[in-house]
C-alpha cells in the first residue's frame, strides 16, 4: 500500500487539490472554484467531496490533509479574516473537513498559503538543507514564510511574517483589501504592477505599447511582454516594484538574517524584470553587516 498525502490549495479563485507521495509526485488532481461559493459551508462540503474522489482508490494510505490557503492559521485550523475570499470572519476548517472526510481532526494540517510554499521549497526546492530562508509569493497580493532554525515562524498568534501587509506609505494612494493603506502588496505584486502601470498612463501623455489595453483589463503579464519588448513605461514600473520590494527585503533581513531568499510566483515569473532590480536595490539599503550574506533567487 502506497503512503500518500493530499495537498490542497485554496486560491481566491480556484481551489486545487492533489494525491501526492513521499516523491514529491501528484498522481491525481482535481479543482473547483472557490468563488462559486456564496457560504463557506457549502464551500467545504464542495471540498470534501472533490477530495473523497481523489482517495477511493483502496491502494494508498491516506496519512493526512495539508492545505494552504489565506489567513489560515496553523495553530487554530482556521481561516481568519481572509481579505482576499468571499467569506468573512473565522471559518473553522480543519473542524468541519474532517467531519465531511470522517478523518481525525489532528490529521488535517492548514496553514498560510506562503509558508506552504516555503515548507515546498525546502522540502523539493532550493531550500533542500536550508534552516534560515524566506519564501515570497508575488501572486495577487504578497506572502511571505520564514523560516527559522529550521522551524516556520509562527509567533503567538500563527500570524506572523505577514511582509505583505507591513506599510511601505503612509499616504493614501493605495489602498489594500486588508483596509490599510500603503501595504507593502499594494506595490509589490501582480496587482501592484498593474496600479503603478495605470498612475503612469493616467495623464494620457505618456507614449506605450500599453495605452492599447484598456485599463481593466491590463494584467502583469501584459507588463513583462511590454517590458521584454523595451517599453519605458514597463520598465520604469518594474525598476520602481524592484526598488520598493528590494526595500523591505533589506529591511527584513535585519530581523531574520535568512541565508536566501526565493521569490515565488506568477510576478516572479518574469524573472530577470523584477530579480535584477531588487537585487540591486536590496544591495543598497541592506545594512552592512548583511551584505554579501544572503542569495535571492527565484524559487525551485
Amino acid at each position: 500500500m502506497k503512503k500518500v498525502a493530499i495537498g490542497v490549495d485554496i486560491g481566491g479563485t480556484n481551489t486545487v487539490a492533489g494525491i501526492v507521495d513521499s516523491e514529491g509526485k501528484c498522481h491525481a488532481k482535481a479543482s473547483i472554484k472557490t468563488t462559486d461559493y456564496e457560504h463557506a459551508g457549502d464551500f467545504i462540503t464542495a471540498l470534501a467531496d472533490m477530495t473523497k474522489t481523489l482517495y477511493s482508490d483502496k491502494a494508498n494510505e491516506i496519512l493526512g490533509v495539508g492545505i494552504g490557503a489565506p489567513n489560515a492559521n496553523y495553530y487554530t485550523g482556521c481561516i481568519e479574516d481572509a481579505p482576499n475570499l468571499r467569506w468573512k470572519g473565522r471559518i473553522e476548517l480543519a473542524k468541519e473537513l474532517s467531519r465531511s472526510l470522517q478523518l481525525d481532526e489532528s490529521k488535517i494540517i492548514i496553514t498560510n498559503d506562503a509558508n506552504a510554499a516555503a515548507i515546498g521549497e525546502r522540502v523539493y526546492g532550493k531550500a533542500k538543507g536550508l534552516d534560515n530562508f524566506l519564501m515570497v509569493t508575488l501572486g495577487t497580493g504578497l506572502g511571505s514564510g520564514y523560516v527559522v532554525n529550521g522551524e516556520i515562524m509562527y509567533g503567538s498568534t500563527g500570524f506572523a511574517g505577514e511582509l505583505g501587509h507591513v506599510s511601505i506609505s503612509m499616504s493614501a494612494d493605495r489602498k489594500c483589501g486588508c483596509g490599510k493603506y500603503g501595504c507593502l502588496e499594494t506595490y509589490c505584486s501582480a496587482t501592484g504592477i498593474v496600479r503603478t502601470v495605470q498612475n503612469i498612463l493616467s495623464g494620457g501623455k505618456t507614449e506605450s505599447s500599453l495605452n492599447k489595453i484598456e485599463p481593466s483589463e491590463l494584467t502583469a503579464k501584459d507588463i513583462a511582454i511590454a517590458a521584454e519588448e523595451g517599453d519605458a513605461v514597463a520598465l520604469d514600473a518594474f525598476r520602481f516594484t524592484g526598488e520598493i520590494l528590494g526595500f523591505a527585503l533589506a529591511n527584513t533581513v535585519a530581523i531574520t538574517s535568512p541565508s536566501h531568499i526565493f521569490l515565488f510566483g506568477g510576478l516572479a515569473q518574469s524573472g530577470f524584470l523584477i530579480s535584477a532590480p531588487t537585487i540591486k536595490y536590496f544591495n543598497q539599503y541592506v545594512l552592512n553587516i548583511f551584505r554579501d550574506t544572503v542569495r535571492i533567487e527565484m524559487s525551485g
